[in-house]
């Protein structure tokens, strides 16, 4: 009998009605909107599309990164002149030309209350759900630093804020994001620790999403999973979210390497591309992928990433296809 679930890796396009009047009921009813959308179209394990990043006070966006670090004590966001030209020379960190702060004292949760958020959510649906935080890796990468002495002290303190937060968090699946280091696979050692240390907190199913960056349909990070194997097998985790739309097979034949009691999600629906697929092509997908790592290891099919820069009328039709294509090779019949 076919288990693959159907899931999102979590963002989902703002609406537009949601920018022109934003505040806190407009906010809900937008996530109250993602959450049946992704219903309708048959997703098994949801998102609350991320909107409860959207910073209602500026009525900006705070992506991956700002939503979590503007919140916490310990980082200023104003640099000088030559701070911002230091972390523009950095070669690690080319696709921000800004951080998303300069940490200049410990770090403490300020008030940052990730519980609150689900707390705003969790009665929305009785569905499963999936929430979703930013790695301790990518966060420490993505800011300045004069405080720490060093990388490991900086993701290691964005890890224990990010594990005192989650420990109260109930979702039927917690999600850490990590987006760099597939260009920085040398850190692999670094990451896999931060990341061990917030998953040690949670209590329910650990995901763990990789991918190689998403910029309006361009990729950030020029590199592949060969390189990471290493840091997957170091991961306390349940599954592995990937993206592998754009990966050949003989890169996902190196994933037959990751130790067997890490399920995979697999990403067969194309983010960068607004063609939407059809049925066959994601079954052929998620075939293609099964015979190379075995369906028994496939736990979800998802998008690649999050569907934030799509059009929200491609990105809903891309998960129709998502679960026809998953019903299709399952052998369910739709209804």
């Amino acid at each position: 009998m076919c288990q693959m679930k159907t899931t999102v890796v979590g963002s989902y396009p703002i609406p537009e009605w949601l920018k022109s009047c934003p505040n806190e009921e407009t906010l809900i009813d937008a996530t109250t909107v993602v959450i049946q959308t992704q219903l309708r179209a048959g997703i098994d394990v949801i998102s609350d599309g991320e909107l409860l990043r959207w910073d209602l006070a500026s009525n900006m966006p705070n992506g991956m990164a700002e939503r979590f670090v503007v919140s916490m004590s310990g980082i200023n966001s104003d640099l000088s002149r030559s701070e911002l030209e230091e972390f523009r020379a950095r070669p690690d960190i080319t696709y921000r030309q800004k951080p998303a702060g300069i940490v200049t004292e410990e770090l403490g949760e300020g008030g940052l209350n990730l519980g609150h958020d689900w707390s705003r959510i969790r009665h929305l649906t009785s569905s499963p759900f999936k929430f979703t935080v930013t790695s301790p890796y990518m966060l420490a990468k993505v800011v300045s630093n004069t405080y720490y002495a060093s990388l490991t002290d900086l993701a290691f303190a964005f890890a224990d804020i990010l594990a005192n937060q989650l420990a109260h968090i109930d979702a039927a699946v917690i999600q850490i994001d990590e987006p760099n280091l597939t260009g920085c696979p040398q850190d692999g050692h670094i990451a896999s620790q931060a990341i061990n240390r917030v998953l040690e907190a949670v209590g329910s199913e650990k995901n763990v999403h990789l991918c190689f960056g998403n910029y309006h349909g361009q990729t950030i990070q020029d590199s592949n999973y060969t390189h990471l194997i290493g840091f997957m097998n170091q991961l306390d985790c349940d599954c592995l979210v990937l993206e592998l739309t754009r990966r050949s097979k003989d890169e996902i034949r190196h994933l037959r390497d990751v130790q067997p009691n890490i399920q995979f999600g697999i990403g067969v629906v194309d983010v960068k591309d607004l063609q939407i697929e059809t049925p066959e092509q994601v079954a052929r997908r998620i075939e293609d992928i099964a015979k190379i790592l075995g369906s028994e290891r496939i736990a979800y099919v998802n998008p690649d990433c999050g569907l934030h820069m799509l059009p929200r009328a491609v990105s809903d039709e891309k998960l129709k296809a998502l679960v026809a294509g998953r019903n299709l090779y399952c052998g369910i019949i739709n209804n």
